[in-house]
């Protein structure tokens, strides 16, 4: 298959609202579904991109349209959505798509603070259900926080589930903070003010570097993987509180099988070849690593939960995944065991989350950007 540019991408992506509602983002099932386009617009559609017509007939189906984009995605393509427009106003990161990893989406974008001493690092962890997503993600707001406040910005893309299992795309993050810390000197960062922020998947991976042991390994012949994984402050919108999905009864409620994407979604979470595998010690292993419920304590460093959305009962998937009970179990564990947790739900105020969750990074990194010291003398 030819290569298909990012501006490509985009058009080709609003052919795929079938795919993107059963695979995407996490939060789809909190929008209403696209219009599928017309007989016009796909044989508009053909002439740019010829190789979507996969029987050579020509003319342009929408189940071959969605099989392209598919073919693409699963290749590790990033698949823009309407947050492009968003991203393309991002300024030039001093960074781009610098290789943390072996696979093709093991790569960060890096934005540097003005600074003449080390900087403290904001990480973006973009969400999307561990099927999708990109660091174009990355808010302009949030990133001109953090720029001047003088911290750098790192923006992660990180392997997606048909390509790994969980526990290791949770490892993709872990490497991305590994690698700077390696590299701390040649990009000006201070390695012990490392911070994480994210949506969804974001948020949960945020999290789980927030809570989880450190994967230094001294003894390891990868110079990357000797370096500290551990994090200073976590920030989550819309996050999970587990990615032990057998957990998810007991802390948030039933999980229909009408949400799931197929009737062996769990084992497929964690790349098992049978539920079998659940009992097993390994399996138990696995569970246990990735759930930040059971691994948080006193000693984690400061967490944000964000999780606006309504209270009542979740009525979709996406409800549920991003439900604030999953907010309300990691504050209630936290309390029990005494970490350093707080909320911020519905009804807390109106204010611009992603810049919430930024600001409370800068605060436990050591700095302040300018626009909150004016907005608290505004006050």
């Amino acid at each position: 298959m030819k290569s298909v540019s990012i501006s490509r991408l985009i058009t080709i992506a609003t052919l795929a609202f079938a795919f993107l509602s059963a695979h995407g983002a996490e939060d789809a099932g909190n929008r209403a579904a696209p219009r599928q386009p017309t007989t016009e617009q796909l044989q508009q559609y053909l002439k740019r991109f010829p190789d979507a017509d996969a029987n050579k007939d020509g003319k342009l189906t929408f189940d071959e349209a969605r099989a392209y984009v598919k073919k693409l995605r699963e290749s590790g393509q990033p698949l823009p959505g309407k947050r492009d427009a968003k991203a393309a106003a991002l300024p030039a990161p001093d960074h781009k798509d610098v290789r943390y990893g072996p696979h093709v989406r093991n790569v960060f974008d890096l934005w540097l603070a003005k600074s003449d001493k080390p900087a403290p690092l904001v990480v973006f962890i973009h969400g999307g259900g561990f099927v999708g997503g990109d660091k174009s993600k990355l808010g302009r707001d949030a990133l001109q926080r953090a720029l001047e406040a003088g911290a750098s910005v790192m923006a992660i893309n990180y392997r997606f589930r048909q390509h790994a299992p969980i526990q290791d795309i949770l490892r993709d993050a872990a490497r991305a903070i590994q690698f700077v810390r390696l590299h701390a000197a040649k990009y000006n960062l201070d390695p012990k003010r490392v911070g994480c922020f994210g949506g969804s998947a974001g948020a949960g991976t945020s999290l789980w570097l927030a809570v989880h042991d450190d994967l230094a390994d001294p003894k390891s012949n990868d110079p990357v993987l000797r370096q500290s994984s551990r994090i200073r402050a976590a920030a989550c919108l819309s996050g999970q509180a587990s990615y032990d999905m057998t957990e998810w009864g007991r802390l948030i409620g039933e999980f229909k099988k009408e949400w799931r994407r197929s009737d062996a979604e769990d084992v497929e979470f964690y790349h098992f070849k049978s539920e079998a595998d659940f009992k097993t010690p390994e399996g138990q292993r696995v569970l246990a690593d990735c759930s930040m419920y059971r691994q948080l304590s006193k000693d984690d460093p400061p967490i944000l939960m964000i999780s606006t959305q309504s209270a009542a009962e979740p009525a979709n998937r996406g409800a549920y995944v991003h439900h604030p009970r999953h907010a309300l179990a990691i504050k209630k564990r936290g309390d029990e065991v005494g970490a350093k947790v707080q909320t911020h739900l519905e009804g807390d105020g109106t204010t611009n989350t992603t810049v919430r969750a930024v600001e409370f990074l800068l605060k436990h990194l050591g700095v302040t950007s300018p626009s909150a010291t004016k907005a608290k003398q505004g006050d």
